[in-house]
């Protein structure tokens, strides 16, 4: 059936050039603003509270068919609403002045097609909000998928402004018809007004099933782009899910990133991944400083395949080009919110510091 499925639709494929409307431009960045009474509008200092977070899209810990833990697809509605009620709960309580989120849906039907940027700003104390597509497809003839809008997205106290894609480099090993379906990885970057500097935020979520040197092209263009800003002395904050261990992390034997065993959904073994972070360390300051990690790599852990288990791996970065409290940073492996564990909410935890902006000459 599937093979009279693709030869049904090659020729579409030839007589139009982007039938189900995946392709993505540098321009198509969303933004959301709030106007509800209960935001706090006042000034921010150059003292900033910055987060990142990926939220799998409003999944939570379901069996979802790509974990291999189960085989569900889609969510009801009310799961959806439930689930980033609980995200909300977490951000009321935390309140930090910058969120960068990966894994958030806006139209897409495996989360019941709920907004969920503008369902967050609604629900929290953000007044703005930008968002990229990364996986958008208005049919995904397969896996029961159908109608798909996720990317990355910028929560700001703050207005946003000067958005720009960066789309990054396609997974080179799938075949064209797979390559057109599947996610278009990219780079978010908003601009928003600190004071009277302009502060460069960007956010990014790298490819996780890869093995022919995408994922290290990627971080080549990322690192690149935040090179040529801090060439032009522009301050920036970055957050996101590099899909990539940090410098010495130890263990890696036995340390797959999904629990599929049928090819399918299965990532590198990380033994090289470690080497292409370091340019990171090196020329910036990250929320989690080098030294820290490799002394107890554990506690800085965000991500874990196992649903039973602990977080086993380092994903999750913040990275800027001015200074940071490390003692202000916060891995948030098992606080209790509301009630509520953490680690329930999505299969990253938040990672959160405080930056001190410097100030252009």
């Amino acid at each position: 059936m599937y093979r009279i499925f693709l030869l049904l639709l090659l020729p579409g494929f030839f007589s139009a050039c982007d039938p189900f409307n995946a392709i993505l431009e540098e321009d198509d960045v969303v933004y959301y603003h709030s106007d509800a009474d209960s935001k706090d509008e006042s000034e921010v200092g150059d003292t900033l509270k910055v987060m990142t977070w990926n939220v799998k899209f409003g999944g939570a810990r379901i069996d979802f068919f790509f974990d291999c833990h189960g085989d569900r697809v889609l969510m009801e509605s009310s799961e959806v609403v439930d689930n980033l009620k609980r995200l909300s709960a977490f951000l009321k309580a935390t309140r930090p002045d910058i969120l960068f989120v990966q894994e958030v849906d806006v139209n897409s039907k495996r989360s019941a097609f709920v907004d969920q940027v503008e369902w967050l700003l609604e629900n929290s104390h953000f007044s703005y909000a930008a968002y990229a597509s990364q996986w958008r497809v208005s049919h995904i003839p397969s896996d029961g998928l159908g109608r798909m809008d996720s990317g990355n997205a910028i929560f700001s106290v703050t207005p946003l402004f000067k958005g720009r894609r960066v789309g990054l480099p396609l997974i080179g090993e799938q075949n064209f018809l797979v390559r057109y379906f599947y996610l278009r990885r990219n780079l978010l970057d908003v601009s928003t007004v600190i004071g009277k500097d302009t502060l460069h935020l960007l956010n990014t979520h790298l490819s996780a099933y890869s093995n022919d040197g995408t994922k290290e092209k990627q971080i080549d263009v990322v690192y690149s782009y935040l090179d040529s800003l801090d060439r032009l002395n522009l301050p920036f904050v970055i957050g996101g899910d590099f899909n990539a261990l940090p410098p010495g992390t130890k263990n890696l034997k036995g340390f797959p990133d999904s629990a599929c065993d049928d090819g399918e959904f299965e990532a590198d073994d990380y033994s090289l991944e470690q080497t292409w972070m370091r340019s990171f360390y090196d020329q910036f300051q990250a929320a989690v400083s080098l030294e820290k990690y490799q002394v107890n790599n554990s506690v800085f852990f965000t991500h874990t395949t196992d649903k039973n288990g602990f977080w086993n791996r380092k994903l999750d970065y913040l990275f800027t080009n001015s200074a940071v409290l490390h003692d202000s940073t916060t891995t948030h492996q098992t606080e209790f919110f509301s009630g509520m564990e953490t680690m329930p909410l999505s299969d990253h935890c938040a990672l959160e510091t405080v930056v001190v902006l410097r100030k252009n000459p």
